[in-house]
């Protein structure tokens, strides 16, 4: 008999899925029967929310969509924070839950993970929540939520079946395949046209790309040579334009130099990219004005409504349109525009204090020593100085938990899973604090003996949130927390740890470590390396929120 769990299986197999991120239980063991001849791999993390993680990681890194097996109630409450994260970043995930059968589920009689209404809960943070009650019906809800990562703005999906109806009998069912997808939407003619004539008027145009723009490269460069567009790019947009392009400007549209580009321009493309504060207004002084035109590209058309009003919207896939765009407008001859380019990246390095100004530089020995590399952040002070000023060489290769939805522990499991899916060269750049949220998950990627090269900003506690509340007035309490040996911990874990004794031998540690087949955690102490990059001390810009 082939069973809804086998089923399923089948399903995901049709659609391309490789990797599924889960902890067996026994509410979910139906799922993983036919796991072994499916060619999926399976990776188990150390708790649920790092389930969710790497499936973010592996989504961001690869723009496919992460798969998880979770069990019901604990399981799906403990990865809601991934789920959420994921949710402010768009991120492609599909949680695959179990959930009690009807006649339990939300009877109030407290059996096993009862929750009052698990899918209502799963509705709080994805694209939609639904729950199978018919085994016919789970190729079509499948088939909703691989349109929704193919054609629509990417968010998590959840899907629960009912314990019980996992072993049901799906012999009779039509063999699983794949349903064609719907085409990505693309904008239409005159809207096209309309926004071509506002290019062809501007003087002095940019262009704003975000994460929607993440697979636009090339018709994104196209447009901007063909206008002389400085392109400023967030976080998720960042490599759109490769590192030392003249008019890249792989900085944070919050800072003071590229605000000022933005507000000297005459016209502003927004592509795929939704202007959140946590890009736009990182130190909450309200933001840029935008004087002149403006045109938003984005894939849904809610959004586009919401935030900045545009002069011109269009509706679609960012590459598509910004293809049509480029098509319909002259090339102009090189103007000023790379010099407003370096203007502003100028600007931003300069403002950089000297704890920024390190964790910059360590970003930029990581790139410039593993060509390829794909670096995760979480919420910590290298990380910040990569949101405000990183080059990346090319998309889907930077990304951390330090914008939208804003969490800490991400940066571990989320490598992980980036590692799993490209095989690239990937770095974490976490602090002491944050990677005690998901320590335990050393042990996943160990047991998948992967090369992942892990540094530990230490500065022996939440040395952001003391150093804020500080300047608040506020005496520090509940920052100054006990930090263990981390070296030792990792070690136990089966991996390499080093402490780096000198800056300069950080180059070889990281060659080293992808030799390995277990993760390395080579500790960084701030104040040494803050000491060793910086000459002189420098006013210091407003405090990050970790």
């Amino acid at each position: 008999m082939k069973t809804v769990g086998l089923y399923l299986v089948e399903l995901l197999a049709a659609y391309g899925v490789d990797t599924v991120f889960g902890i067996p239980g026994v509410h979910t063991v139906e799922m993983y029967r036919g796991l072994p001849r499916s060619g999926i791999r399976h990776f188990t993390p150390r708790h649920e929310q790092g389930a969710g993680f790497m499936a973010d990681g592996y989504a961001r890194a690869t723009g496919k969509p992460g798969v998880c097996f979770i069990i019901s109630g604990p399981g799906l409450t403990n990865i809601a924070t991934a789920m959420a994260q994921a949710y402010g970043d768009s991120v492609p995930m599909l949680v695959i839950t179990s959930v009690n059968p009807p006649g339990r589920m939300g009877s109030g009689e407290g059996h096993l993970h009862e929750l009052p209404d698990q899918r209502q809960l799963g509705r709080q943070f994805t694209a939609f929540s639904h729950t199978i009650l018919r085994a016919d019906e789970l190729a079509q809800v499948v088939a909703r939520a691989f349109a929704v990562f193919a054609s629509a703005r990417p968010r998590p999906v959840h899907i629960e079946l009912p314990v019980d109806l996992l072993t049901a009998d799906a012999s009779a069912l039509p063999p699983a395949r794949k349903r064609p997808v719907p085409s990505r939407p693309a904008a239409e003619p005159q809207a096209v046209a309309a926004a071509a004539a506002l290019c062809t008027a501007a003087l002095r145009p940019i262009i704003l790309a975000g994460g929607g723009a993440a697979d636009a490269a090339v018709p994104m460069r196209r447009l901007a040579e063909a206008l002389d567009a400085p392109v400023i790019m967030t976080v998720n947009g960042r490599g759109v334009l490769p590192a030392g392009h003249p008019l890249g400007v792989p900085c944070s549209p919050a800072m003071e130099a590229t605000r000022a580009l933005i507000e000297t321009a005459d016209l502003v493309i927004a592509a795929g990219t939704e202007f959140g504060p946590t890009d736009y207004d990182f130190y909450e002084t309200g933001g840029a004005r935008i004087g002149g035109k403006l045109i938003r590209i984005d894939i849904d058309a809610e959004q586009a409504m919401r935030g900045r009003p545009a002069d011109q919207a269009l509706i679609s896939d960012a590459a598509l349109a910004l293809e049509a765009l480029a098509a319909a407008v002259s090339p102009r001859p090189p103007g000023d525009g790379a010099a407003r380019a370096k203007l502003a990246r100028s600007g931003v390095r300069k403002a950089l204090n000297p704890i920024l100004r390190a964790g910059a530089h360590l970003m930029e020995v990581v790139r410039d020593t593993l060509p390829g590399v794909v670096i995760v952040g979480d919420s910590a002070q290298p990380v910040y100085a990569g949101c405000i000023d990183y080059a990346a060489t090319r998309p889907r290769s930077w990304f951390c938990s330090a914008t939208g939805y804003g969490t800490l522990g991400y940066a571990l499991p989320a490598a992980t899973g980036a590692l799993i899916g490209t095989r690239r060269p990937t770095v974490c750049l976490i602090g002491d604090g944050g990677i005690q949220f998901t320590l335990p998950e050393l042990g996943s990627a160990r047991e998948a003996e992967l090369p992942l090269i892990v540094l530990l900003w230490n500065n022996n506690g939440y040395g952001e949130i003391k150093s804020y509340m500080e300047t608040r007035g506020i005496e520090p309490i509940g920052v100054d927390i006990f930090t263990p040996d981390f070296l030792t911990i990792s070690r136990g874990f089966g991996c390499e740890a080093h402490r780096m004794k000198d800056h300069r031998e950080l180059p070889a540690l990281l060659e080293a470590a992808l030799l390995r087949r277990c993760p390395t955690v080579i500790e960084i102490v701030e104040a040494d390396y803050i000491a060793a990059i910086n000459g002189q001390e420098e006013p210091a810009l407003p405090a990050v929120a970790e």
